[in-house]
């Protein structure tokens, strides 16, 4: 049986993909495996743009983002050291998201695809 394929209770089998691209010898798909995610380089975006952000600012910012989709993402790039996280505000815990020297390295990147966009939009 595939790697992929999951039992799910008794009721046939579950397909899970597996995660990131398998092609570690590749500097694009080891990126990609970093900041490929739906949402991810909009969340980079708007923290380049507008300095360190709250959860709820962001998701302000990115219509039709679900907020278990934004948390994921924020956590997968928290977990990469793309972006890291400030107490803002200690009962209930709040945090704000900042970009890390690894996070601002994508500078040129984020520049690039936005002349990209422009040009071919």
């Amino acid at each position: 049986m595939a790697s992929y394929l999951h039992s799910f209770k008794g009721h046939g089998y579950l397909a899970v993909m597996p995660r990131g691209y398998g092609q570690e010898d590749c500097p694009v798909a080891r990126a990609l495996d970093v900041i490929g995610e739906k949402w991810s380089l909009l969340v980079l975006r708007d923290l380049f743009r507008k300095g360190p952000l709250r959860f709820q600012e962001l998701e302000q910012g990115l219509p039709g983002v679900a907020p278990n989709t934004l948390s994921a993402r924020l956590k997968s790039l928290e977990s990469q050291g793309v972006i890291a996280t400030r107490l803002y505000e200690s009962h209930p815990p709040r945090y704000e998201y900042f970009l890390t020297e690894k996070g601002k390295a994508l500078g040129p990147v984020l520049k690039a695809l936005h002349g990209w966009g422009e040009r071919y939009r």
